[in-house]
């Protein structure tokens, strides 16, 4: 049986309300709020790991949405599908991932998906699994990459773990 946790509403507290003008509704947000400071710190550590940073919008969303599919997270999937569409990934490129075949991606981009899986899956990492990120990216953009990781994974978790149900608007992009 699923939990059934009631998200708060936007008019019982201010810092959801501000979120939600940005973003639209979100029942991840919603239902965080019953803890309101975890919410204004996650809101906050969300917008610094996937804004703008030593990693393309691209690459985060690429990374995002693997971990969300390995993890079976079907809240974060649909929304990092979406905004996943917006940073410029193709139909294709969102089934590649979801199937885990990666033939379109280039190095840069397969070395990211089989780090951000085997982290997900094993809390580590292979030898050469960092020996490629080591190649292929900066010091700069591995700790990006990772935290993008981290923070997926954290999301899923809480989404699975409670059930947080999809919106029933269509969602938009972020």
């Amino acid at each position: 049986m699923a939990l059934t946790i009631k998200g708060v509403e936007p008019d019982q507290n201010s810092a959801l309300a501000a979120i939600e003008k940005n973003t639209g509704p979100m029942n991840f947000f919603r239902i965080m709020a019953h803890r309101p400071e975890a919410m204004e710190d996650v809101a906050r550590l969300y917008g610094t790991i996937m804004g703008p940073g030593a990693l393309d919008h691209r690459t985060k969303e690429i990374v995002y949405l693997a971990v969300s599919t390995v993890n079976e997270c079907a809240y974060c999937t649909a929304h990092h599908v979406k905004s996943g569409s917006a940073a410029g990934l193709s139909a294709q490129d969102i089934e590649e991932i979801r199937t885990e075949q990666n033939q379109n991606f280039g190095p840069k981009e397969t070395a990211a998906l089989h780090y951000a899986r085997e982290l997900t899956r094993t809390c580590s990492a292979e030898a050469d699994t960092r020996d490629a990120l080591q190649e292929l990216f900066t010091a700069n953009q591995i700790v990006e990459l990772t935290l993008v990781i981290a923070l997926a994974n954290f999301t899923n978790r809480f989404n699975n773990g409670l059930t947080v149900p999809l919106e029933a608007r269509p969602l938009s992009a972020r």
